[in-house]
């Protein structure tokens, strides 16, 4: 009598001599449970093939949290002022300084040089303004027709609605700063 162990894979060896048919099947045996190994193995580092839509998902997201950032710093930038509006701005000076004789009154130059620069700030203010309405909007829908059964994010809808709100609070101080209602050019009489 011969004896029998176990070896790590589970195949019982012993000094009893084996046919070939069963060291073939015993080596099958054994590819057969490394591979299931390896495969769990696999499947335990990279994950199971369920969070393939999370990831979709997270690409989705980054570019709509992208997009309410954006809303948000145009809002505030159409509130603080830009340097495109400050450019503006000083041609619209130069060239009211340009067209104005100094034989002209100073109504005339008033306007001409101070009021419509702060009306090109005003206006300059209000596209970023508007901008940032758009853009603030276009992030608050997008679900509705591009993926409906994707749920947005909390904070992406968060700081969409913060670029909202600043665009509209923008666009406010922009109309009242063009038609005069908030300082307003002083009268020269």
């Amino acid at each position: 009598m011969g004896t029998k162990t176990v070896d790590e894979a589970g195949v019982e060896t012993g000094t009893e001599a084996k046919s070939d048919e069963e060291t073939t099947a015993a080596t099958k045996l054994d590819v057969t449970k490394a591979d299931a190994a390896a495969e769990t193995e696999t499947e335990d580092v990279l994950g199971d093939g369920d969070d393939a839509p999370e990831a979709e998902q997270g690409a989705t997201g980054v570019g709509q949290g992208a997009a309410a950032v954006v809303s948000a710093g145009l809002g505030v930038v159409s509130l603080t002022g830009s340097w495109v509006a400050t450019v503006a701005a000083a041609r619209e000076t130069l060239v009211g300084q340009l067209q104005t004789s100094s034989s002209a009154s100073v109504a005339k130059q008033v306007k001409e040089v101070y009021g419509d620069a702060w009306a090109t700030t005003a206006v300059v203010g209000g596209l970023f303004a508007l901008a940032a309405l758009i853009v603030g909007v276009v992030v608050l829908v997008r679900p509705a027709f591009g993926a409906p059964g994707k749920p947005q994010a909390a904070w992406i809808k968060s700081v969409a609605w913060a670029g909202v709100s600043l665009g509209v609070i923008g666009l406010v101080l922009a109309v009242a700063k063009y038609s005069d209602i908030l300082l307003g050019l002083p009268s020269t009489s």
